[in-house]
């Protein structure tokens, strides 16, 4: 374990950052990116570019009929196992072979590849995302990036979230000895699943727009829930985050930290959330 900084914000406590982390410093948001994605496709959606329940195969080059619509991507009822098969997976560095190639060759195979009916039970699928991302980019033939800048970032008013953060703004983890630990690989193929990097107050701000005042409408499905909590968190090499509200008291916190368990970062946002329940 190396040196753990963390940064804590909410309308719960004094804002909290500790040995070094930045608030406004770009960090790995893992899969919180999949807020963002979810986001853009209800966006989509509202706009009449794309149909919720539109077979992925209508976007994609994948078989007929697998059952697979984006609502069912979006919702992780999509039967997608949680990372991609056929595809090397190292721990230093797991989705580096995950090219826009590799998923390609993975989406022409989808009838082969669900682990259960779509539309059934949900299995948490960093697959599907990607797959989900994939077919909003060939739906609008515009980069990923660029629709989420234009659809959800630009009507927020939030700048610092990013694929290809300049080197003198990120912030990653390091060692006890104080050597930067080179952060995961995620501009290719899983970038819409997890590999956006934003600073901490800009996933603040996207919390409490999305979840309080309802910018852009209902939540998106990508938010997951715990009773009255809505939240999501995501992970890279050592780096964490947590980001949560209660929209109906208002409360809500966002949690990142570096070098240290995710749980840790979990556990230290949900006790901000609740202690006053």
């Amino acid at each position: 374990m190396g040196r753990v900084q963390s940064c804590v914000l909410s309308n719960i406590a004094a804002e909290q950052c500790s040995r070094g982390h930045d608030p406004d410093a770009l960090v790995q948001i893992g899969s919180f990116t999949k807020i963002l994605t979810g986001t853009l496709l209800m966006r989509l959606a509202a706009e009449g570019t794309v149909d919720l329940d539109d077979p992925v195969e209508r976007w994609l080059d994948a078989p007929g009929d697998t059952g697979i619509t984006l609502r069912r991507l979006a919702h992780h009822t999509s039967g997608l196992p949680r990372l991609p098969p056929g595809v090397p997976h190292t721990r230093r560095d797991p989705y580096a072979a995950f090219t826009h190639e590799a998923l390609r060759r993975t989406v022409a195979r989808l009838d082969t590849l669900t682990v259960r009916p779509p539309g059934q039970d949900q299995e948490y699928s960093n697959l599907g995302y990607a797959v989900l991302g994939a077919a909003l980019t060939s739906a609008t033939t515009t980069p990923y990036e660029e629709l989420v800048h234009r659809h959800v970032l630009e009507p927020l008013g939030v700048e610092d979230v990013t694929a290809e953060p300049p080197a003198e703004r990120r912030l990653i983890s390091r060692t006890l000895l104080g050597r930067a630990r080179p952060p995961w690989t995620m501009n290719g193929a899983i970038l819409p699943a997890g590999g956006l990097w934003a600073s901490t107050r800009a996933v603040a701000t996207i919390t409490q727009a999305l979840l309080l005042d309802r910018r852009l409408g209902e939540p998106a499905p990508s938010w997951q829930s715990l009773g009255r909590l809505l939240w999501h968190n995501g992970a890279t090499r050592g780096a964490s985050v947590f980001a949560g509200a209660i929209p109906d008291t208002g409360a809500w916190a966002v949690v990142h930290r570096l070098g240290s368990s995710p749980d840790v970062t979990d556990r230290t946002a949900l006790h901000l959330l609740t202690r006053n329940e």
